[in-house]
């Protein structure tokens, strides 16, 4: 079982408010990457949102290298949208940084990525007004130190509380 020092600053299952964890290090952020990956299913639909240099790409690795492997996962943010497929649920890694219009999002296959695989998505505000029914957001900000992070974890829909539960869920 992977363990590490995450500070939770919410009483554990109540997902009617952003879940808010600090995450004192790269091992920390990479320990929320992991689990949510084991946690995760065709059809889950994860935002990742954040200034540059937050720490989405290197979320979004740990979280591909957790389902596949060490596999090499470059940062899709020149070709938009990278895919991953082996054991499992394949994973579309999604980089919209460089969309001008959120219509945009449908020339990437982004519809059948939501309904046969695991989307990871940087820069979900690029989808205004285009965004999915049902997905988990989850928002990098820089913490109190060097590698430290704020993650904020808001569901938006049924399906993504309840993977933020199961995230939650406590070690038994």
């Amino acid at each position: 079982m992977l363990r590490c020092d995450i500070d939770y600053t919410m009483p554990l299952r109540d997902v009617s408010q952003p879940f808010v964890m600090t995450l004192g290090d790269k091992f920390a952020t990479d320990a929320l990457a992991v689990r949510l990956a084991l946690l995760a299913a065709v059809g889950d639909i994860v935002g990742l949102a954040g200034e540059l240099g937050a720490g989405k790409t290197t979320f979004a690795r740990a979280f591909i290298r957790a389902r596949f492997g060490s596999t090499e996962v470059p940062s899709p943010t020149f070709t938009l949208v990278q895919t991953y497929e082996g054991v499992g649920a394949p994973i579309w890694h999604f980089d919209l940084y460089r969309l001008q219009n959120s219509e945009e999002i449908y020339e990437l296959g982004i519809e059948e990525a939501f309904e046969t695989a695991i989307s990871l998505i940087e820069w979900p505000e690029k989808m205004a007004g285009n965004e999915p029914l049902d997905w988990l957001e989850l928002r990098l900000d820089p913490g109190d130190g060097e590698e430290a992070r704020s993650a904020s974890l808001t569901p938006h829909g049924p399906r993504s509380a309840d993977l933020l539960v199961g995230l939650m869920a406590v070690d038994g």
